[in-house]
């Protein structure tokens, strides 16, 4: 880590509040970097992390701490860890485009309860990696429609063994072979996908360990390891 939105972005990745992060100002620092840290390849989030204000901010912080200005100090250091705050949250949306405000604004609807509160509740339980593919998949199938193709998308993306068969023949019918056990946590989450990206004239057939047998398929035709369909 060497710079604050370093330290913002890890604790946004870590779950960790971000409130609980004191920044004060280094009394040795190097002039070529932001952080004042002992160990350069660090990767843990430490609770006080001194900041040599100067490095980038110069101009904010150049009349702050006068060498021989010691009154009111303590007010002076709160106030530094809050200005560091704000501008470590400036550097984090710097680099944000439109589209990524799209998907924030899907976080945050699912989140809050928009599609309902068993949505937020499964969805408040993902992995910030999780809630962004989800919200990313239902930014293109508000953008293009297309819910199939994006259910079959953002499945793979959570479940990385997954396959989506699409049977249209006789019936709307997708079979979903998972590739893994079946959990609660998982269960929540392959719930969670359908009720935001399943047509509402599409069935579902989910097999969690064993796949359903295809001729010619030699994977599939394992005995005793073939589910009925």
């Amino acid at each position: 880590m060497n710079y604050i939105w370093d330290v913002m972005l890890n604790a946004q990745l870590k779950g960790i509040d971000s409130s609980n992060i004191n920044f004060i100002p280094a009394e040795n620092y190097s002039p070529y970097m932001e952080l004042s840290l002992e160990d350069l390849n660090v990767r843990e989030i430490e609770q006080t992390i001194e900041v040599n204000p100067y490095y980038r901010f110069y101009s904010i912080f150049k009349n702050l701490f006068l060498p021989d200005d010691k009154e009111v100090y303590e007010l002076r250091e709160n106030l530094f860890d809050i200005l560091v705050h704000f501008l470590g949250l400036i550097d984090l949306h710097q680099g944000m485009n439109k589209r990524e405000y799209y998907i924030r604004f899907f976080k945050r609807d699912l989140s809050e309860g928009v599609y309902g509160s068993k949505i937020a509740s499964i969805f408040n339980d993902l992995t910030r990696e999780e809630q962004d593919k989800i919200s990313e998949g239902l930014l293109m199938v508000y953008e293009t429609g297309e819910l199939i193709h994006f259910l079959k998308q953002t499945m793979s993306k959570v479940f990385k063994k997954s396959i989506i068969y699409a049977n249209c023949e006789e019936k709307n019918e997708l079979l979903i072979y998972m590739g893994q056990e079946k959990t609660a946590d998982a269960n929540s989450k392959v719930e969670l996908i359908m009720a935001l990206f399943l047509p509402l004239h599409f069935t579902i057939e989910i097999y969690w360990n064993y796949h359903f047998g295809i001729l010619e398929e030699e994977n599939t035709m394992k005995i005793e390891g073939i589910a009925l369909y």
